[in-house]
């Protein structure tokens, strides 16, 4: 872990920690660090499944008789 000393804007701070449920200042921005981190692998795996949609992979599930009983 590194040592980082920042100066950071104490509203946003106190926004993040009412919307992580944090309590402390360092346990505020670790989470809010990883929920950028989460949130950006999300938002590329949404993408990769718009692509195979486009692409029309999932289209064999259009036809019901494709489906298991």
């Amino acid at each position: 872990m590194s040592n980082l000393y920042v100066e950071v804007d104490d509203d946003a701070l106190a926004d993040a920690a009412a919307i992580l449920g944090t309590k402390s200042k360092k346990d505020t921005v670790n989470a809010a660090l990883h929920e950028v981190a989460r949130r950006r692998r999300r938002l590329e795996a949404l993408e990769e499944l718009m692509e195979m949609g486009q692409r029309g992979d999932f289209d064999i599930l259009l036809d019901k008789a494709n489906y298991r009983r």
